[in-house]
């Protein structure tokens, strides 16, 4: 009981006395304190494979290097082909990152189901990521549970999207805006990480808060995306 006593005495103390955590940990929630614990590793971009893909020397090995949370649109996939702006993506990325040495910071879960290495890509102390996003070539896609940056990059693309930089500029191949997809199929990413699309006719469409738009099913099936159980 005296032993409790004391240690409440002591804890009223440090907080009359002012005194507090670290600075470098102030102000800061734990997550934030946690992931910058995460693990980073460095490495020498060999070759860019689109926007937001690499094969990257790390430490003597070939890795390929997914960049958390954005999308590119595709330049060459089986199904879908060429989309709207992804050469200039793909193109983008290269200028920037072919041969320079750069920083590759994980999240929680390190590679995806193709077993490539997931991570924010930095340039010195720019984050790659975020200016793909900045510059409108590239979309938010967030995969929980990797979603640190989540909420800096949906501000990004709002204000990218305002601006019309990129490809919110432009018209797409078929002469729609790239936004205009927006209200017709929702891609959503489940907390297990499961990919789930809905048109229209869906019972869950109104109360789905998406992750993509997609224009077509096709198109949400060739990103991975499949229709709710029991529709087809």
């Amino acid at each position: 009981m005296k032993r409790g006593f004391q240690l409440f005495l002591l804890v009223l103390l440090m907080a009359v006395s002012g005194c507090q955590l670290p600075s470098e940990l102030d102000g800061l929630p734990l997550s934030e304190t946690e992931h910058n614990q995460s693990e980073s590793r460095n490495g020498k971009v060999l070759r860019v494979i689109d926007g937001d893909t690499l094969l990257v020397d790390v430490e003597g090995s070939k890795e390929k290097v997914r960049l958390i949370g954005v999308n590119t649109p595709e330049t060459r996939h089986p199904e879908i082909g060429a989309q709207y702006f992804g050469k200039e993506a793909s193109r983008y990325t290269e200028e920037r990152l072919q041969g320079k040495r750069v920083r590759l910071e994980t999240d929680v879960e390190e590679r995806d189901r193709y077993g490539r290495l997931l991570a924010y890509v930095w340039l010195g102390d720019e984050l790659f990521n975020a200016t793909l996003i900045e510059e409108g070539m590239a979309q938010v896609m967030t995969v929980p549970p990797n979603e640190h940056y989540r909420d800096r990059f949906q501000q990004l693309q709002n204000e990218a999207r305002k601006k019309g930089v990129g490809m919110w500029k432009e018209k797409g191949r078929e002469g729609r805006d790239v936004e205009d997809c927006s209200g017709e199929i929702k891609g959503n990413i489940t907390g297990d990480g499961d990919r789930i699309y809905h048109t229209r006719e869906s019972p869950q469409y109104e109360v789905t808060q998406p992750e993509r738009w997609f224009c077509t099913e096709k198109e949400a099936k060739a990103a991975g995306f499949r229709p709710p159980k029991g529709v087809r």
